[in-house]
């Protein structure tokens, strides 16, 4: 066990002599002079792999971090890019169903709810009247421009949602739909007040380490966990700076896209404290100033998607989605 926290202690230090971005700010230019981007085409477990990120300072009041949603339909990251007034950044955040275009995580935005977490899963096989309940978690940044992550309990009834600091185990019953007085009670629950937040899932780094809340969030079970694909994370550094990241994937021979183990290296490189696996596969896109940072892996390009983070300054302008 002393060697196991002692390796676990040393990772993230090992881990940036290992993989080495390069910054490409001047492909995606013109940025703020805080915000930067970095890409890195470095093997992982001798796979071809390209990866990208970009930091902005949360602290930095002339940035701004929200949340769009499409309102019943979904958009492309560049129709949200173009709909918004050509915004720094774009990307893809929440899982979603495609007939009726709904975010399956919650998404705030001006510290309003305007998605909610999927928490009642009926049950497969013979016994049809049980439901899992599992806890997604999220990341937010408050009004005072701190970040967090934390794992959300929603209720379309609450103004702010519910959350825990620590991971939340799923659990089965009869109950088709989970009430807040339903929660459990070794959970501590409290309201969780940011100003913007976008939940997926699982969580792949706490506490400056690899900790991922696979099995918890019961988002790729079992060996689901070392699949590789397109992927997108977020996350933030001790310093305060904000981490989008992104890994191309599905790209014989040029990409072959990560797994969640190798995603949430990837973010410690970066010096993550806290991140987050978002939707991957064909939904991940980065586009910064409307520029394409990772090759979709869809056939016909950017995915539709119903939900978005954006960052913006007021010299750029933004405009709300109708």
């Amino acid at each position: 066990m002393h060697k196991l926290f002692w390796l676990l202690c040393l990772l993230p230090a090992s881990l940036k002599s290992q993989i080495n971005w390069t910054n490409v700010d001047s492909l995606y230019g013109p940025l703020p002079n805080n915000v930067h981007v970095f890409f890195t085409n470095e093997l992982l477990n001798g796979k071809p792999n390209k990866a990208f990120y970009i930091s902005a300072p949360i602290r930095d009041k002339s940035l701004t971090f929200t949340a769009e949603v499409g309102n019943g339909k979904r958009l492309t990251p560049s129709e949200y890019f173009k709909a918004l007034q050509a915004p720094l950044v774009v990307v893809n955040t929440t899982f979603f169903e495609f007939v009726q275009n709904r975010n399956l995580n919650a998404v705030v935005r001006n510290r309003q709810l305007v998605a909610y977490n999927l928490h009642n899963i009926p049950g497969r096989g013979k016994d049809t009247f049980t439901y899992r309940h599992a806890f997604a978690s999220a990341i937010g940044i408050s009004k005072k421009r701190k970040a967090d992550i934390a794992w959300l309990f929603t209720d379309s009834a609450a103004k702010y949602p519910l959350a825990s600091q620590v991971v939340v185990p799923s659990f089965r019953d009869s109950i088709a739909v989970l009430q807040a007085y339903q929660l459990p009670t070794t959970a501590h629950f409290k309201k969780w007040k940011m100003q913007t937040a976008v939940a997926g899932g699982p969580a792949l780094i706490q506490n400056g380490a690899i900790q991922i809340t696979n099995n918890e969030e019961q988002r790729f079970t079992g060996k689901q966990i070392n699949d590789l694909h397109p992927r997108t994370a977020m996350g933030y550094t001790a310093d305060g700076q904000l981490i989008i990241m992104v890994v191309e994937g599905r790209n014989p021979g040029i990409a072959e896209g990560a797994s969640l183990t190798q995603l949430a290296q990837l973010l410690l490189s970066a010096g993550c404290v806290e991140a987050l696996n978002l939707d991957g596969g064909g939904s991940s896109t980065l586009l910064i100033n409307g520029k394409e940072t990772i090759k979709p892996s869809d056939k016909t390009g950017q995915r539709p998607v119903p939900a978005v983070f954006v960052i913006s300054s007021p010299k750029q302008g933004q405009k709300r989605l109708k």
